[in-house]
């Protein structure tokens, strides 16, 4: 630790973004404009399509529901105040926004991660014990399915915020992110960050290890139920029910493992804010897409939401 570091503390950081090239500003707001753009319709209609139609007043879209709505808020976490900062050509953030924005995207991230869990039990369910679907997925099984979430996604986020309360920043107040992530902060800490590392492995570890190994045995039971389903459209009907979910699943880890498991280089700021980008902002932008395009009943709904919608304007 450098002598002098603790004679004073930053008040505000300086978010590098995605390019410091001015002549590249132009580009990335109008492409982040329009990515946020299509989330935020994209996953408001899905949600209110559910909502709107009876026929999808299952858990599995009222799991699905509840992903979207989480996603909207994980890209609203970023994006806004990234555009923000484009426009205004001002890329600082004040010390309490950064712990702010820490906690809502750490909120946002660990919900997600939950909820996909939740949604490779339910279709556990659906498939291994059909006869008991309705009996095991009851109304009050779901509601706990998404509080618990809920709660371990808050205890997630404010673990790693109260913490990150605790320790000092001083000299060095430049991030080279669009947003404050967690670990870029770590490293412009001056004092000890032992602690913090060791709840971000452990909770890490819960996260990328421990969920994804969950839905790794799910889907290992579901193959094998699918494959003693004895007629090929049985087979086929079973699997188009998970391929979206494993799709937004692999979308997911792979970006973000891209962040936390790759080893560190030269270039590792540009390939974490380019992971970064992956899980936060075109993860969210695609799920909906994903579940839709994929899904008759999910069209269907939309189709009949999207009709209603143009019936009542003027």
């Amino acid at each position: 630790m450098k002598p002098g570091n603790h004679t004073f503390s930053v008040s505000e950081f300086l978010l590098l973004g995605l390019s410091e090239h001015q002549t590249q500003q132009p580009l990335l707001f109008g492409i982040f404009l329009s990515v946020y753009l299509i989330t935020v319709v994209g996953n408001i209609a899905i949600s209110l399509a559910i909502v709107s139609d009876p026929h999808l007043h299952t858990p599995m879209y009222f799991f699905l529901a509840h992903f979207s709505l989480t996603d909207l808020g994980l890209s609203s976490t970023t994006v806004p105040r990234m555009l923000v900062n484009i426009q205004a050509h001002r890329h600082t953030i004040t010390y309490a926004g950064c712990l702010s924005q820490i906690y809502f995207f750490l909120w946002f991230i660990g919900l997600d991660v939950f909820l996909l869990a939740v949604m490779a039990y339910d279709r556990l369910v659906a498939i291994c014990h059909p006869l008991h679907y309705t009996l095991v997925m009851s109304p009050r099984c779901c509601i706990l399915l998404v509080v618990m979430p809920l709660i371990l996604a808050q205890a997630y986020s404010l673990t790693h915020t109260l913490l990150l309360a605790q320790i000092s920043f001083c000299t060095d107040n430049i991030i080279p992110h669009f947003f404050c992530e967690l670990l870029p902060l770590l490293k412009l800490s001056c004092s000890d960050t032992y602690a913090n590392r060791c709840v971000l492995t452990y909770w890490g570890g819960a996260l990328t290890i421990l969920i994804p190994l969950l839905i790794v045995i799910s889907y290992a039971c579901i193959v094998a139920a699918i494959v003693h389903i004895p007629s090929v459209s049985g087979k086929w009907k079973a699997f188009s029910t998970c391929s979206s979910h494993l799709s937004a699943i692999c979308l997911f880890y792979v970006s973000a493992i891209g962040v936390y498991f790759i080893p560190s280089s030269a270039n590792s700021a540009s390939k974490d804010r380019i992971a970064a980008v992956m899980y936060a902002v075109v993860t969210p932008m695609l799920n909906p897409f994903i579940y839709s395009l994929r899904n008759r009943d999910m069209k269907s709904a939309l189709k009949r939401f999207l009709s209603r919608r143009a019936l009542q304007s003027p």
